[in-house]
């Protein structure tokens, strides 16, 4: 099914990470301005992150785990208790916007502004440059891969290319990229907010446990990657957050697995370019620089 498996580690049959992006309450802010202030619910039910963090490190100290955070600078800026308890765990923090803005809805000029802004606020708050970048949303832009190349990312991990990691070429350089896609994300099986006009029917743990282990066991039987995109406020409440503990004994216990943070496994991957045992699949970003032509694009009413 996968006709070119990564060789990973130590002759693992795959790798794994569990990634969580803190959004907090930052894109209320963003959506709704002025209006933010009223609204008190939404605005709590975002702030469950304060109870969700320090459980989700908790499970990750039983299985012994290191993992990656993706953090917009401003709910960093917000919350540094949380920051300073993820980096006490050794997991790694990766750049997820300043306000979890869209990248696709910015300019290139402002799409390299908030991307430095954030980079300084992260550098100033852990001691090191972010290695991977996650778009909000995964609202990637033409010009996001050529401006994370710029800048000296490793790594990215908003696109949905590949079961496996692939190759970003850019006009800046490359990129690996570590790719997922919906089915992963916890959004389409457990939120369900009327504010924010997200109103998804919601799923049991077990129901959402089935489609994530549906993916790994994929992932495990051919060589795949493994790489889940949850929210703390979303998938470590309590029902949900004993499910991911199971699905962690689950993985653990059917052996040869790598878990490993994104860098680990970027880093990985470039080893493997460079000693020649991987050649990945490369993509030329952006796809497309324009519209299609008027006499390719058949007029619809």
């Amino acid at each position: 099914m996968i006709e070119n498996p990564v060789p990973w580690p130590n002759g693992a049959k795959c790798a794994a990470a569990i990634t969580f992006d803190i959004d907090t309450d930052s894109f209320l802010h963003l959506e709704y301005g002025e209006r933010v202030p009223d609204m008190v619910s939404s605005t709590s039910w975002l702030r469950y992150d304060e109870i969700a963090v320090p459980r989700l490190l908790k499970i990750f100290r039983e299985y012994d785990l290191r993992q990656t955070f993706f953090y917009p600078a401003w709910c960093m800026e917000q919350h540094p208790r949380l920051v300073e308890m993820i980096l006490e765990g050794g997991h790694e923090i990766g750049h997820h916007g300043y306000l979890h803005e869209s990248p696709n809805r910015l300019t290139r000029e402002d799409e390299l502004h908030w991307l430095q802004r954030s980079t300084e606020t992260i550098m100033r708050m852990t001691g090191q440059k972010p290695r991977g970048y996650r778009a909000p949303v995964y609202n990637f832009s033409r010009d996001t891969a050529d401006l994370l190349a710029q800048e000296g990312f490793l790594y990215d991990s908003s696109l949905m290319t590949d079961d496996v990691p692939n190759l970003i070429r850019t006009g800046s350089g490359n990129l690996i990229e570590l790719p997922t896609h919906w089915a992963m994300d916890d959004w389409p099986h457990y939120v369900h907010n009327i504010e924010l006009q997200y109103m998804m029917s919601i799923r049991t743990p077990d129901e959402a446990k089935a489609v994530y282990l549906s993916e790994f066991d994929f992932a495990y039987e051919h060589g795949g990657l493994w790489l889940a995109i949850w929210h703390p406020w979303v998938s470590a409440r309590g029902p949900r957050a004993q499910a991911i503990s199971q699905m962690i004994r689950y993985i653990m216990d059917k052996g040869d697995v790598w878990f490993a943070t994104l860098e680990e496994i970027a880093t990985h991957i470039n080893a493997c370019i460079a000693d020649g045992s991987y050649t990945p699949r490369a993509v030329d970003l952006p796809y497309y620089t324009g519209a299609l032509p008027d006499d390719q694009r058949p007029k619809q009413i």
